[in-house]
């Protein structure tokens, strides 16, 4: 095999290496998101209730201030 071919042949294989490489992230990053989804619907549970939690903070505060020897 001459220089020319030899090259060819390990920019083939490279190629294949770097296809399954990406094969392989692709699969990697559909597992990572299967099993972080119960926490991004959680975190995001709790950014829709924010406002709702600080509504009630802000209650109980007033209500403490209130009324101090409960």
């Amino acid at each position: 095999m001459n220089g020319r071919q030899e090259r060819e042949r390990q920019k083939t294989q490279l190629l294949r290496q770097i296809q399954q490489q990406r094969l392989e992230l692709s699969a990697c990053r559909r597992h990572w998101h299967e099993a972080t989804a119960p926490l991004d619907r959680g975190w995001h549970t709790l950014l829709s209730l924010r406002s709702w939690l600080m509504v009630g903070s802000s209650l109980m505060a007033v209500w403490s201030v209130r009324h101090p020897h409960f």
